[in-house]
């Protein structure tokens, strides 16, 4: 299985900081033993939202320069509140510091404004090039999914009043979606629709 712990990125400042949302619902597989008569959401993957949030906001500060963002280590993590199924787990997490191989992120965790976590976080990132052979393949598809998974999250100027998009570190302003939307319109011989009215494309 395959544990995308995040819904969508409401905020983004890449390098920087990330603030994210996960809702829990009841259909969530783990639920069923965690716990059965009190489903919550487990801590571990509380924790994990809160690390894939801040691997997201270190990608887009790099321009996806490294293919893997792990954690390293995690420290001072405190819980608070249970998430349980319905409620919305808002992760935020900024940049403390960063070297060459590791970021280190103060992060938080609320559910309706209380706290429900908190913890530093020391992530690190390298390219499987650096330890595998034939490590560049490899770091090109990882690479490419993690942008079509960014898409997903984080999809350009969807709904009134969006967080604007961010494009691997660079907001795209009304001006250059209007010129892109004219242009593919010209390309296809066709009338452009107005930018509300555009479908969502597939994210994945």
């Amino acid at each position: 299985m395959r544990f995308t712990l995040l819904d969508r990125v409401t905020a983004i400042e890449p390098g920087k900081s990330i603030t994210a949302i996960k809702t829990l619902t009841l259909s969530e597989e783990y639920l069923a033993d965690h716990f059965p008569r009190f489903p919550v959401m487990p801590g571990v993957l509380m924790l994990e939202s809160m690390t894939q949030a801040a691997a997201w906001t270190i990608r887009l500060g790099e321009d996806f320069a490294h293919a893997i963002v792990v954690l390293r280590s995690a420290k001072n993590v405190k819980y608070g509140d249970f998430v349980e199924p319905g409620k919305v787990l808002t992760v935020t997490a900024e940049v403390l510091s960063q070297d060459e191989t590791t970021t280190k992120v103060k992060a938080t965790g609320t559910v309706g404004g209380r706290t429900s976590l908190t913890a530093r976080l020391t992530l690190e990132r390298y390219n499987l090039a650096d330890r595998v052979a034939h490590g560049d393949a490899l770091d090109a598809r990882v690479r490419g999914e993690m942008r079509k998974l960014w898409a997903v999250l984080h999809p350009a100027g969807r709904g009134v009043g969006a967080t604007r998009p961010v494009v691997y570190g660079t907001a795209v302003g009304p001006a250059a979606r209007s010129l892109s939307l004219s242009a593919a319109g010209s390309r296809q011989g066709g009338a452009v629709t107005p930018p509300g009215d555009v479908a969502p494309l597939a994210g994945r």
